[in-house]
């Protein structure tokens, strides 16, 4: 692909901005990791104004950031741009995400693929009809289909839909995130997460519920967009947002975080979070939720602790010895770091593209 003019073009939802979505991190880790292995990269991305006011990463020093305002200012600024490059990935959630699909795929002469960071979601779209970022009728068309979702959720990407390559392409940590923090712990147990409906009935089981039961712990919440009328806990503390340059030291003070899984995540299966993957990197050991897969990622009381209850999680906090906790926390670390990360997804994605 280095003949022609830039190696990969991504159109993504955020790449600049961190604010109320997961896109941002996957997307920085991937390219870092392209770019550390030589790659040219140009992603582009529309300027709402919601990430305009929220912008934690103006501008990246491992690709080249284009920002348009409409479908229109898309294909007359960066057409061409499109049309040659060596690979053109569109990714879920994009707005006007199907005519933009349409053009690169009658556009674009290279590789032509779609990175989908929300897989169950767009398939129960495409399901009911509703889905506004890609149409079944493309999906055959494409010459890759990632997948955040890996398992039984390929099989039925080429077997209802019609996807040629279907390929899990999970998300990963950002190599430069960091060591673990060597700091005492200020909270017991924390997450970090935009709020989310279905997210919340496993975060009052898992979290707030144990912090009732425990006031002598203390406990964080760190994310946007959660309702005014949530009942806190005088011992849970909040954080509205943390920027991804954040996170590592956010992860470094818990002496326990909790990964939640959206409902229709834990439905599909093996759909790790990057916030798995980041916690991880730090050596914060991981109570989680339940889901198939997981354990295959990371074995459970080796390398996560699974929690059905609020009483798992109780006694993981007042009644697992501090080396088995210690323990827990850096046997995760070793699995993410050797193929989880962001150079590790980006080798994984050019053997794909090149092989």
């Amino acid at each position: 692909m280095s003949s022609l003019r830039d190696d990969f073009v991504f159109l993504g939802l955020s790449l600049s901005s961190s604010w109320g979505n997961g896109h941002a991190t996957t997307y920085r880790a991937l390219l870092r990791g392209l770019s550390q292995l030589g790659q040219k990269i140009l992603f582009l991305e529309r300027d709402a104004p919601w990430y305009a006011a929220n912008r934690d990463l103006p501008a990246p020093d491992f690709c080249e950031l284009g920002l348009y305002e409409s479908l229109g200012d898309l294909t007359e600024r960066f057409e061409d741009r499109m049309s040659g490059a060596g690979a053109v990935i569109v990714g879920s959630y994009v707005p006007e995400g199907i005519a933009i699909l349409d053009t690169v795929l009658r556009r674009a002469r290279g590789v032509k693929a779609f990175y989908d960071i929300d897989t169950p979601v767009t398939l129960a779209g495409l399901e009911s009809g509703t889905e506004t970022y890609l149409a079944v009728r493309q999906i055959p068309a494409l010459d890759w289909y990632f997948s955040f979702t890996g398992g039984p959720t390929l099989d039925r990407l080429h077997n209802r839909f019609g996807a040629r390559r279907p390929r899990a392409l999970y998300c990963a940590v950002d190599d430069a995130l960091g060591q673990p923090a060597a700091v005492p712990p200020r909270w017991d147990l924390g997450y970090l997460g935009t709020y989310s409906p279905d997210r919340q009935p496993a975060l009052e089981r898992l979290l707030l519920q144990p912090a009732r039961r425990l006031p002598h712990r203390r406990f964080v919440v760190a994310g946007p967009q959660y309702p005014d009328d949530i009942a806190w806990p005088a011992n849970v503390e909040r954080i509205e947002h943390l920027a991804p340059a954040d996170h590592a030291a956010f992860y470094g003070l818990q002496r326990f975080t909790l990964n939640v899984t959206r409902a229709a995540m834990v439905a599909a299966g093996w759909s790790p979070s990057v916030r798995l993957f980041e916690a991880a990197c730090c050596g914060t050991p991981i109570i989680s939720d339940r889901w198939a897969g997981l354990t295959e990622l990371l074995p459970d009381r080796e390398a996560v602790m699974i929690a059905d209850d609020t009483e798992a999680v109780i006694g993981a906090l007042d009644r697992m010895s501090e080396p088995d906790r210690v323990r827990i926390g850096e046997q995760a670390r070793r699995i993410v770091l050797a193929g989880h990360t962001g150079t590790a997804r980006a080798r994984a994605l050019l053997q794909y593209i090149q092989g």
